[in-house]
Order: structure tokens, then C-alpha cells, then sequence
């Protein structure tokens, strides 16, 4: 494999889940190996000459490194290069099998992908993002990911994506930033165009949606406090993407040792817990807590303490491996939620947390905002930063001219600050003159009279600073009841038939999610396990379901409607992730959301900084 390669597999297996396939050796493509003429190799490699160049000197003239090369690429392979390996004709008896495995994308979870393009807000949105060299290739990459998500799972998607808006100024910024869906729609729709004369069993009908957006839908969501596991965890907790580093008391009992986890969806406590309010969480892993305890012969005997007879012992030593095991995973989660608990309070996070809802639903304005500014002296310049960013999306107006310098001057923030408020601009935020009707901006509530960015949900929420939900929850709902507008978000591919809502199943859904085949390489994939995660019972909203029903999985799945596929260009955020779980559930389709990144709140405040620094190159 490549540098790419290896890391779309570390996002979908681990190495156990290759070695059970009977793979008994993993090597980097580009680091000398020791030959092996007796062995088979399996290439999973990018379409690139430089890729194609070392797989030719490998398995070429009298020595091959293999005996037999089966060749698989990431993503759709130029014809030129095809004609490349032709050439050889020394190499060409020596290949098992060439084939297109479209597998180019990185599974985030059992219903997320990203197509790792990290610094995407940068080079699409920033100053003079269109005049950079990067700014067509990065459509092009992204575009072909994205389709190698639709290739593999075999599904044809109608293509829906926010449309620029009409405006006298075409030349503008914004303007120029609003073609960036339509544009990568376009690249999509080229290439899912192609897999219905390449792909055996491509659909040859619209099968699910696809609609395309951008950061700009919603600018409140990556900055806003999130209250579940899963967001606290990534927003408060120094973090290494989903590592976590804790402290444990050693083996020996003198000191204590550094310890690494992964919290992902190995970890069933994580997977029931992540998407749960912070105090829910809470409050189960206390009952947990108290419930193993008091049926764990181990750790009452262990709390007990003093004599224990020779019974009392036995029966602790058969349960300790299990006791120590289980014991373990509790106390990481329970200690987790007491370090964000200590950081809630520590940081007076309620405060800020109700102050950020109230403003989003129209129950706060100017008054409040200033009066949290003069008497919250000590709260975190990050965390008066979110919240004036939250406020200039809600009252753009508030910030024209000299008004908003002069809260940011009330708030302290620095002039790096104060830039990364006014490059709000470049995501189509402080533009006070939007229609107060149109798409997601301002929203006036005639009865109320309040200015809300959000309209409020009839769902009750049973815990406090609950409120808040992300757009892409409205427009996924209003998409799968067939209300979205044709104006705001056409169709490259207009159906002819009626809107494919309504429809309770579609060809691809009786295949199985794992077809990731090639016809000349009809060996099982390693990938179906992984692939049948997309097609799980969802019985709660984080998709947790046991192994034993995974059998069932493509029977519940042939049930739901048609699949829904969100793409957000800039960056998705963690609530949004949640809510394509939590809306699988509720309209009985599986949501599946896609994003160039996955972005907590400080590492989109970085990247909107860079839009006006040398941070992007152009």
C-alpha cells in the first residue's frame, strides 16, 4: 500500500481484520522489501505514475519480487496509465488480477466519511481561493471520493447541492465563494456518470440522494458548545483524534503510568454513550458503576476487605480477569465525565452554554451579550470568541462598521481574534442585507418578534442546553419528505418520475453493502465486514446493535427507504454527525454524512484565521 491507501484501511479495519483474510505480511510500496518469489502480492495502491512505475520495477524481468501481482486502485485509473503496465510485457502474464476497487474515502463511523482534505475551508473559501493552483485539483480529488463512496456500495444518487445565489455583483466574493457546490456537483456527477459503463451491477436507476452544501448552510454549528459525550470529549479534553492519554496506577502499585485508549466504535460503552447529553452520561455510568459492583463477587470482596476464606478467594480469582477487564472500561468513562464535569463547572461552561442558546433561539440579544462581557471578566478569550462569533451570525448588523470593533474591544480579544469574527465574511456570514426569508439566515417569528437563527423544535428535551440542533437536521428532513426547494437546491440529474421519497426500498438495497469486488477477483472482500456496519439494525440513535444481529443486517436494511447522503464542503461537525444517527431512526433511511474534514470548535477557529493569513497558499 501507499501513504494514502494505509490510511484508508486504518479508518476501516484493523490489522487483525487483514491477517484473518490471510494476509501474513503488510509492507509501505515505497520502502525497500525483501523479494518473495514463492509468495502472491496484493497491491492496494493510488492510480498515480509514480505508484504505477514502482509496482512495474517490482514484479519486471527475470527476478519479480512476487509471483503473482494482484493489482487494485483506490480510484478510477487514467487510460495512459493502464497503457503503461501494457507496455511491459514481462509483467503482464505475472498479474493475478487489475482492477478498480473505488475505495478512496475514510470511514469516520458507521454512518460518517470523510475525503481528508483538511485545509479544504482555506483553499476553496479564502481570499483569493479561485486564482490558487490547488483550487480545481482539490474539486477534482474531493469529486472522486467522493463518487468512490457511491461506487462501492454500489448505489446511484440523485445529485442535489445548494445553488449560488442570484446577485447583481457576480464578481464578488461571496459570490464567487456560492459556486463552490454546484461546481463539485458537477465534478461528482462526471464521475458517477462513468461507473454505469465500468462497474458490473452499477445501478442503471437513481437508487438514494445525494445532496451537497457547504460550511456557509451553518455557520453556528462548529462553533457552538455541544452538551453530548462525543463533543465534550473532542472540545475539552486534549485529544489526539480519537486518542485519549490518562494516567493509571501501575502494576507494581509505586507509581503511576501513562496510558493510551481509543474512543471509537470498538468500545460499546463509547458507542452507547457518545451521543448522550453529558449529565445522562453521567448519571448512567454511575448506575453502571453501582450495578457491577454490587453483582461483581470480585470487587465486593475487594471492598469487604480483611479475612476472606479459601471459598471467598476462589471465587475472586474466576472472576478477576473479567472483573479487571470490565472495571477497567467503566473507570476510563467514568473518570472522562468527571474531568469534563470539573471543566464545566471550572470554565462556568452553563453560563456560556445558556447565553449561546438563548441567542441562537431569539430569547437574547445585544443587552445580554454586553452585560456577559462586563461581568464574566475571567472567561477564556476562546470561549468570548464562540460566543461573538455566534452572535455575529445571528445579528450581522450588530457588526457593520465600527459596532462590532467595539465589542470585540469590550470582549479583549486579540486583532488575530478580532480577523477571525470579521472572516466570517468569506462563509457568507455579517452580509446583514440576506432576506429574512430566504434559506437558513435570519428568521423573523411574527408572533414573537424575536431574531432567531433557529426555529424552536416541538421535541421535548429532557435535559437542559438541549436545544440547539444543526441545519443540515431541517434540510435532511425537509429532503426526505420531497419539500426541499427545486429552486435552492436543484438536480443535476432531474428525475422523470416522481421524487424518490416516497419509495420504501430500490435495487440496491437488496445487494449487500459489502461490494467491493472486482469481477476478476471473486475471493471475499475484506472490506464486508466493515461495509455491512452501514446497513446495521439502528436501534438506538448512536446505531449500537450486537454482533448477533449483524446477520439480519441486509434484511432490516432492504426495510428502510432509500439511503440519504449529506456532503458538507469546509468541514463537518460532531453534532452534525449525531443528528444523521438520530435522524436514521426517525424517518426509518439511513443518513449517511460526508465532509472534506471532521472539525472540533478550535480547529475550525484556526482554519477560518488562515482564510486572510499566509496560512493558505494561493
Amino acid at each position: 500500500m501507499d501513504k494514502l491507501t494505509v490510511k484508508v484501511m486504518s479508518y476501516s479495519c484493523k490489522m487483525a481484520d487483514i491477517t484473518d483474510e490471510g494476509v501474513s505480511l503488510v509492507e509501505d510500496l515505497f520502502k525497500r522489501r525483501q523479494p518473495m518469489p514463492a509468495m502472491d502480492a496484493i497491491y492496494f495502491i493510488q492510480p498515480s505514475k509514480e505508484n504505477v512505475i514502482m509496482f512495474l520495477s517490482d514484479m519486471s524481468g527475470r527476478c519479480p519480487l512476487y509471483r503473482k501481482a494482484y493489482v487494485f486502485f483506490s480510484s478510477p485509473i487514467p487510460k495512459e496509465l493502464v497503457a503503461h503496465i501494457k507496455m511491459d510485457t514481462s509483467v503482464i502474464p505475472r498479474i493475478g488480477a487489475l482492477g478498480e476497487m473505488n475505495l478512496e474515502y475514510f470511514a469516520i463511523d458507521s454512518q460518517g466519511f470523510i475525503t481528508d482534505h483538511d485545509m479544504a475551508l482555506g483553499e476553496l473559501f479564502g481570499e483569493n481561493a479561485e486564482k490558487s493552483r490547488n483550487y480545481n485539483a482539490l474539486l477534482t480529488t474531493m469529486a472522486t471520493r467522493i463518487a468512490t463512496v457511491f461506487a462501492s456500495l454500489k448505489e446511484f444518487p440523485y445529485v442535489r447541492y445548494r445553488a449560488a445565489k442570484s446577485t447583481s455583483d457576480a464578481s464578488s466574493v461571496a459570490s464567487l465563494h456560492d459556486l463552490v457546490p454546484s461546481k463539485l456537483a458537477t465534478e461528482v456527477w462526471n464521475c458517477i456518470s462513468k461507473y454505469k459503463t465500468t462497474i458490473p451491477q452499477f445501478p442503471p436507476k437513481e437508487t438514494c440522494e445525494l445532496l451537497i452544501v457547504d460550511r456557509s448552510i451553518d455557520q453556528i454549528a462548529p462553533v457552538i458548545h455541544e452538551w453530548t459525550y462525543d463533543a465534550m470529549c473532542h472540545d475539552l479534553l486534549d485529544m489526539d483524534g480519537n486518542k485519549y492519554i490518562y494516567e493509571v496506577q501501575s502494576k507494581s502499585g509505586s507509581a503511576r503510568e501513562q496510558k493510551e485508549v481509543l474512543l471509537e466504535d470498538h468500545d460499546p460503552l463509547w458507542l452507547e454513550l457518545r451521543h448522550a447529553h453529558i449529565a445522562d452520561a453521567s448519571e448512567r455510568l454511575s448506575d453502571r458503576m453501582t450495578n457491577f459492583v454490587s453483582k461483581n463477587k470480585a470487587a465486593q470482596l475487594q471492598q469487604r476487605g480483611g479475612e476472606m476464606s479459601t471459598r471467598d478467594l476462589q471465587k475472586m480469582v474466576q472472576a478477576l480477569p473479567q472483573y479487571s477487564e470490565q472495571m477497567e472500561k467503566i473507570s476510563l468513562h467514568v473518570e472522562i465525565a468527571g474531568k469534563i464535569n470539573q471543566l464545566i463547572r471550572d470554565l462556568e461552561l452553563r453560563d456560556i452554554g445558556q447565553l449561546e442558546q438563548d441567542l441562537v433561539f431569539g430569547d437574547a440579544g445585544a443587552k445580554e451579550v454586553i452585560n456577559f462581557l462586563r461581568t464574566k471578566q475571567d472567561v477564556s478569550p476562546e470561549n468570548k470568541l464562540r460566543l461573538l462569533m455566534i452572535y455575529a451570525a445571528v445579528y450581522p448588523e450588530k457588526f457593520e462598521g465600527d459596532k462590532g470593533v467595539k465589542l470585540m474591544q469590550l470582549a479583549k480579544l486579540s486583532p488575530d481574534d478580532m480577523n477571525t469574527v470579521s472572516n466570517m465574511k468569506y462563509l457568507g456570514g455579517l452580509d446583514s442585507k440576506k432576506a429574512s426569508g430566504g434559506g437558513f439566515s435570519l428568521k423573523f417569528d411574527g408572533q414573537k418578534k424575536k431574531h432567531a437563527a433557529r426555529k424552536e423544535r416541538s421535541e421535548e428535551e429532557e435535559w437542559a442546553l438541549s436545544r440547539f440542533y444543526p441545519m443540515i437536521e431541517e434540510l435532511i428532513e425537509k429532503l426526505s419528505k420531497g419539500e426541499l426547494s427545486k429552486n435552492e437546491y436543484p438536480c443535476m440529474n432531474e428525475p422523470s418520475s416522481p421524487a424518490p421519497a416516497t419509495s420504501s426500498s430500490s435495487p440496491a438495497q437488496s445487494a449487500q453493502a459489502s461490494s467491493i469486488r472486482s469481477s476478476s477477483a471473486p475471493a471475499h472482500s475484506m472490506r464486508s465486514r466493515r461495509t455491512a456496519n452501514w446497513a446495521k439494525p439502528r436501534n438506538s440513535d448512536d446505531g449500537c446493535s450486537s454482533d448477533s444481529v449483524l446477520k439480519h443486517a441486509v434484511a432490516d436494511f432492504r426495510k428502510m427507504g432509500q439511503r440519504i447522503f449529506v456532503f458538507i464542503i469546509g468541514g463537518a461537525t460532531r453534532s452534525e454527525l449525531r443528528a444523521v444517527h438520530k435522524l436514521t431512526n426517525k424517518l426509518n433511511r439511513e443518513v449517511v454524512l460526508g465532509s472534506s474534514s471532521l472539525d472540533d470548535p478550535p480547529q475550525f477557529i484556526t482554519k477560518l484565521k488562515l482564510l486572510t493569513t499566509n496560512g493558505v497558499h494561493v
